[in-house]
């Protein structure tokens, strides 16, 4: 087995003058990987450093969707809210979309509205002004979208503590849907529905998702349902092919700086081929300004596209 000190320089000195610390790690483990799965020793310790068994290598290192998909109706509130959205989309209510101005928030507006684009349904998109409304739902905004003959609202990426607003959007009422990772409190606001892996009663293992991850799973849900039903049968339409949006996915979650593990590596390993097409003319066109003319990483689209 290849030392690890010849890994580094003789003197054991970063080019800054900082000496090398090694982290302790289960030496048996790293030679394990090593020759199971074919592998140098320096990429072994590293794997192993971050906590990746030999049973886990495969997963980690070409992370596949259904691997680690669950049953989205897992999720509290779920189902509720997909059938909620399936009999507003048969009925011809008016559905919005309120995003968070940040790149989750944004790619999670975006990837509802080319959802319901494709179902031949045209949601309606509220993004707040920073500087004027601030962040996540207000009173004004919910006024301005019952004028509009709003609905059904669906938040991405914020409502979980949005207590006064989401109360005056039920006096109004507005079925107010939360999709949101943010941590919540034991008590939750006024909704018909809020879906948070992070809400204090909900024992999934999906609370490292960003918002456009958990949007991506109430996706799922409402086209199994749409499905079960037959409505692309009775619309004679194909069913969308959801994979297509994974470049909206993979923005969203690398921007937001969740944890790269599980689903979240799933979706941005996936995400990244399919952002390599340049299918999408948004993200395309980003990276074409940010002169990206190599094959999508995530450094392009956390450092060049997402900014």
């Amino acid at each position: 087995m290849i030392e690890r000190e010849s890994f580094f320089p003789e003197n054991k000195r970063s080019v800054s003058g900082k000496n090398w610390v090694f982290r302790k790690i289960d030496e048996s483990q790293t030679l394990m990987i090593s020759q199971n799965h074919d592998l140098s020793e320096i990429i072994s310790r590293v794997l192993v450093s971050r906590g990746v068994s030999n049973e886990d290598v495969n997963n980690f290192l070409s992370p596949r969707i259904k691997n680690f998909l669950t049953d989205p109706m897992q999720l509290i509130d779920m189902r509720k809210a997909a059938k909620r959205i399936v009999d507003a989309i048969s009925k011809g209510e008016q559905i919005a979309i309120f995003g968070d101005y940040d790149v989750d928030g944004a790619t999670s507006s975006a990837l509802f509205y080319r959802f319901f684009q494709y179902l031949g349904y045209k949601a309606v998109i509220y993004i707040p002004d920073r500087m004027k409304e601030g962040y996540g739902p207000n009173d004004n905004a919910f006024r301005k979208l019952k004028n509009d003959k709003v609905s059904v609202v669906i938040t991405v990426d914020c409502g979980t503590t949005a207590f006064q607003a989401l109360e005056t959007a039920k006096d109004l009422g507005i079925d107010v849907i939360v999709v949101d990772h943010h941590k919540a409190e034991t008590k939750l606001p006024l909704s018909f529905a809020i879906i948070n892996p992070n809400r204090m009663d909900e024992n999934s293992d999906l609370g490292h998702l960003a918002a456009v991850g958990v949007s991506y799973l109430l996706i799922i849900a409402i086209n199994r349902i749409l499905r079960e039903s037959g409505w692309f049968t009775s619309k004679k339409i194909a069913e969308p092919n959801l994979l297509e949006w994974l470049d909206l996915v993979a923005l969203g979650t690398v921007c937001d700086l969740v944890p790269l593990r599980g689903l979240n590596r799933a979706f941005v390993s996936q995400g990244l081929k399919v952002a390599h097409r340049r299918k999408n003319v948004g993200i395309a066109a980003l990276s074409e300004v940010a002169k990206i003319d190599e094959k999508i990483n995530c450094y392009h689209i956390g450092f060049l596209i997402g900014p």
